[in-house]
């Protein structure tokens, strides 16, 4: 199957998906919770330290990896741009 074709059925799943979806927050919670306790795990595998702390380090976790996600996808875009494909 060609690579658009793929993406448009892609496409009329997720939307055929979600308009059988009334409560969007509730469908998408359990995936949520476990991101949450990935990062969790990452920043603290004992589970000792304090809720407090815990949640700082989990929010620069969070940051550092949603700024690596931003970096790879600008530089992709930047090698597609230059017709390089992805980098």
């Amino acid at each position: 199957m060609p690579p658009s074709e793929r993406k448009l059925r892609g496409e009329i799943a997720a939307h055929t998906r979600w308009a059988a979806t009334p409560d969007r927050t509730k469908a998408t919670k359990p995936a949520r919770d476990g991101l949450q306790r990935k990062f969790e795990d990452q920043v603290d595998p004992d589970h000792t330290l304090d809720p407090q702390t815990r949640a700082k380090l989990v929010a620069n976790a969070k940051s550092a990896y949603y700024r690596q996600l931003a970096f790879k996808s600008a530089k992709a875009r930047r090698a597609k741009s230059e017709g390089r494909g992805a980098a």
